[in-house]
């Protein structure tokens, strides 16, 4: 099978970073445009240590972006700020497939949302698609599997590495403001809570950021119309993603620290109380790997008729 072409833009982002390796050594493409306005002219080698390709950071305009005869791309730009570039490679290349790794498209339904696990067949082949966003991952897929034994909203603590948080100077990407202190935000409106709502089940969602780097860890409270046990909610998840290469069930609580570097969600910890009614249970995954890079590769794999875990390790 022939090699086919990829760009990534805003590359310079923690997300960027995670992906080109990835994309770099993959079998079946062949990364031949990285995106960043700050980094222009810097060797990508310079900012990612043993990268393997000669690239260069490009400033590249809509107008380069449609101009590229790429046969995908991956947008890794803030939230608002794809259309001009998604309007400009449909004008110059329809065929192309783009992967979106911003809020901007999860909820146009001309757009397949990549979440991989509940929406295979949509995305095969697809040439729009949004991924979802990285606690979205980590919620759906705990929660899907038990969506119909809810009576009610789900709740979820939520707590993130500042990773998550950008690259643009905030309090919550300021090691200094975060040592020693767990950092509330977004506690009403929290996009992702909108994001799981409208795709998978009612939630309540409560995010903070903490003094790590990367990963995310999440505590959903389960309110359920019928008495359960934990074992029984632990096989109904089981069962549910049996053959899932990257969700892993086990009976233990994940920790966080467990789920840097690794490509999959961990779904764990299950537990019910005394009445049967109020179940709890534990998901971890890498917000930078499958909460996004890893994700987006999946969908692009996907897209492009390859293997669905083509280019990303064991």
């Amino acid at each position: 099978m022939n090699r086919r072409t990829v760009g990534v833009l805003g590359a310079r982002g923690h997300v960027g970073t995670a992906l080109l390796p990835l994309l770099a050594a993959h079998p079946s493409l062949r990364l031949a445009a990285v995106g960043s306005r700050a980094l222009a002219g810097r060797a990508v080698a310079d900012e990612i240590p043993d990268f393997p390709l000669p690239l260069v950071f490009e400033d590249l305009s809509t107008e380069e972006v449609g101009a590229r005869a790429l046969d995908g791309w991956v947008l890794a730009l803030p939230n608002g700020e794809a259309a001009p570039y998604v309007a400009a490679i449909a004008a110059h290349r329809p065929d192309a497939v783009v992967v979106d790794l911003s809020a901007d498209y999860r909820f146009d339904p001309a757009w397949a949302y990549g979440l991989v696990e509940r929406n295979r067949a949509a995305l095969a082949r697809a040439r729009r698609i949004a991924n979802p966003g990285c606690y979205a991952t980590g919620m759906q897929l705990a929660i899907a599997p038990l969506a119909d034994l809810l009576d009610g909203a789900a709740y979820v603590f939520g707590v993130s590495g500042y990773s998550g948080a950008g690259t643009t100077p905030s309090p919550k990407n300021d090691p200094a403001a975060l040592a020693d202190n767990v950092m509330p935000y977004g506690l009403a409106a929290h996009l992702h809570q909108r994001e799981v709502s409208h795709h998978t089940h009612k939630v309540r969602f409560l995010p903070h950021v903490a003094p790590f780097f990367r990963g995310i860890t999440l505590t959903i409270a389960l309110p359920l119309r019928e008495p359960s046990t934990a074992e029984a909610l632990r096989a109904r998840v089981a069962a549910a993603w049996a053959g899932e290469p990257l969700v892993r069930v086990i009976h233990e609580i994940p920790l966080v620290r467990d789920a840097v570097g690794r490509h999959d969600v961990t779904l764990g910890g299950f537990a019910v109380g005394p009445d049967g009614h109020s179940a709890v249970m534990v998901a971890t995954l890498d917000n930078l790997l499958k909460g996004a890079a890893t994700q987006a590769l999946q969908n692009l794999n996907l897209a492009l008729g390859f293997a669905e875990l083509a280019g990303i390790p064991a």
